[in-house]
This record gives structure tokens, C-alpha cells and sequence, in this order.
């Protein structure tokens, strides 16, 4: 292979001009994919209800993402093959994914190429049409527990879930109450937003469940859950660190692009009985090659609109101000 040299132009390359280039003349940072291990899959913007706080604003009107096709996802699929990316799961969320009319070809084409199947759904009217009944029992038929439906249920109680999704409970429970007898692998997705506990959360779901009978267990761990996730008190800097021992972050990681704030924990003290300390998270950028102000931001144009989208000054010495739009 040969050595990697800076291009030879007949000027001087300017910020952000060659992709592989700075303006120093050193090769950009980059990282080489090694697996994809969850291929996630948009079925599409529209839904059968409108929740308070959807990242994506779904709703029974929002078409912005057209339905995905069944060729479009094969085309992802032979992508993978190609690549040999080692891909375990194709996820399916939206909107609703029951509202594509493919839905049932898309499943099948994912667990018939060797993958585990994940679909994200409120269990309502999209899922309890005939045809679409009929195609889970058959897709469980012949996979079996490598397709599982995570459901939407925001809290074990009536009034808190219906205060993100209206006036849902009812049908959503009756769609569990029907999975909890086929025999499909079932999960739910719960919120973590009313101040309560892990442990307080997990024992009113659990009871819910022990209620229905449904096949769940509340207290199996969340799936996939970083270790190195904790609770970190803002005030406290020996609580500033890794929760686990080096090497940290993994060998070979130099990007990360989605971070989890880890949830609030209680701890009540003689002085504060109700006392939460905040999920805490820092982030700290390294600017290598650029001086100036230029924006930041989110490339879901309706998070943009919500503010995550600001202006940075990197100026010398590196100070950052941050100021949103």
C-alpha cells in the first residue's frame, strides 16, 4: 500500500475542503467500522396517535418520512452481506411500524436472511387488524423467538401513561394481553421521567404484570445496558470518573456518537428525605484545526427546531462559548 500524502494543489487547501485533509496538510481523524452490531430501520413518520414528547413528532399526519420499502430494506440487507458486518438485529421503529403496509414482508425478509427481528410498537389498531395478526402467528410459527415486539407502555399506571400517549391504555393493554397469548417473545419500554426509582418503577410494573399474566419479567436488566453507565453527583468531582477500571473507553474508539445520561438516583439524607441527585454527564471536544465560529448541530430537523442546534466560538486561548438559536 502506499504511504498517504497530502494532495498536491496548486493552492492552499482552505477549512473543511478536502475530506481527508486539513489545513495543516495532516490527515483527518477517522474510524474504521469494525461490526454493525443493530441495524435500525424507519418505517416511517406516521402513526395512529400523537404522543407528548415523540423524538420525531409522528403523528396520524406527519408523512415527512415516506414508508420504507421491501426492496429499500433488502437493499440495507445485501449491504450487510457484502460488508460482512456481523449484523446480530434489525430493529423497526417510526411512527408505528404496523401502519406500513409492508411491514409483515419487511419482518419476514430480516429473519429469513439470519437476523433477530425488533419491532417498536403501542400494540393498538395497526396491530390488531386480521392480517396483521395472522402474519405474527405465522412469522412466530417459523422463527420463533428470534422476532420479539417491545410495547410502548410508559408507566404501570393508567394516568401517567396517558399523560405522554392520551387516551391509550385500554387498547394498548388489551394488544399485550393478545401477545401474552401467542407465544411471541414480548417486551415492554417503560419511562424513567416521574422522579420515581429503578426499583420503584420495576415493582409497579412487575405487579401490573403478575395482574395480567403477561410473560415478562420486570426485573430482567434493561437490554444491552452499558456497564460503565452510574450515577454521578455534580457536586461531588471524586465521583467524576469511569464507572469501571481502564481501558475506557474501548480499545480503538475515537468517536461516539450517541451518549446516555444515566437516570437520577435517590438518596435521601437526614436533612433531605426526598433528595434525587441528578444523571450527570461531561462531554469534553478537542478542536485540532479550526479557530472561528461555525455551528453545531443535530441533522433531525425537528430537534434543530427544539434548540440542539447552537453557535461555537473556538477562539485561542481555547475558550468555547456556546450560544443557542
Amino acid at each position: 500500500m502506499s504511504e498517504l500524502r497530502p494532495p498536491h494543489t496548486p493552492h492552499v487547501l482552505q477549512k473543511f475542503e478536502h475530506p481527508d485533509w486539513t489545513v495543516a496538510g495532516e490527515p483527518r481523524a477517522s474510524v474504521a467500522l469494525t461490526r454493525l452490531d443493530t441495524l435500525w430501520i424507519n418505517t416511517g413518520t406516521l402513526c395512529n396517535i400523537t404522543c407528548a414528547h415523540c423524538y420525531i413528532e409522528s403523528s396520524p399526519t406527519n408523512d415527512r418520512l415516506a414508508y420504507i420499502t421491501r426492496e429499500e430494506a433488502r437493499a440495507f440487507y445485501d449491504e450487510i452481506a457484502t460488508g460482512g458486518l456481523g449484523t446480530r438485529e434489525i430493529g423497526f421503529t417510526g411512527g408505528e411500524p404496523f401502519m406500513n403496509p409492508q411491514i409483515l414482508e419487511l419482518i419476514e425478509d430480516a429473519l429469513a436472511r439470519g437476523f433477530e427481528a425488533l419491532v417498536l410498537t403501542n400494540a393498538m389498531q395497526p396491530m390488531r387488524r386480521p392480517r396483521i395478526e395472522a402474519g405474527l402467528l405465522d412469522l412466530n410459527r417459523r422463527f420463533g423467538r428470534r422476532l420479539t415486539l417491545r410495547v410502548s407502555l410508559d408507566h404501570h399506571g393508567q394516568a401517567l401513561h396517558e399523560a405522554e400517549r392520551g387516551g391509550t391504555w385500554d387498547k394498548t393493554v388489551a394488544g399485550l394481553d393478545w401477545l401474552a397469548g401467542t407465544g411471541l417473545s414480548v417486551a415492554i419500554a417503560g419511562r424513567t421521567r416521574w422522579n420515581e426509582t429503578e426499583a420503584d418503577l420495576r415493582a409497579g410494573f412487575a405487579r401490573l404484570i403478575a395482574q395480567h399474566g403477561w410473560p415478562i419479567d420486570a426485573n430482567a436488566p434493561a437490554p444491552k445496558t452499558d456497564p460503565r453507565q452510574c450515577v454521578l453527583d455534580p457536586n461531588d468531582p471524586g465521583t467524576w470518573r469511569p464507572c469501571r477500571p481502564p481501558p475506557w473507553p474501548p480499545t480503538g474508539l475515537v468517536w461516539w456518537d450517541v451518549f446516555a445520561i444515566p437516570s437520577g438516583l435517590a438518596a435521601a439524607s437526614n436533612t433531605n428525605p426526598a433528595n434525587v441527585i441528578p444523571g450527570y454527564f461531561k462531554m469534553r471536544s478537542r478542536f485540532v484545526d479550526y479557530a472561528g465560529l461555525y455551528v453545531l448541530h443535530c441533522h433531525i430537523l425537528i430537534h434543530e427546531d427544539r434548540g440542539m442546534m447552537f453557535s461555537v466560538n473556538v477562539g485561542k486561548p481555547l475558550t468555547t462559548v456556546l450560544k443557542h438559536h
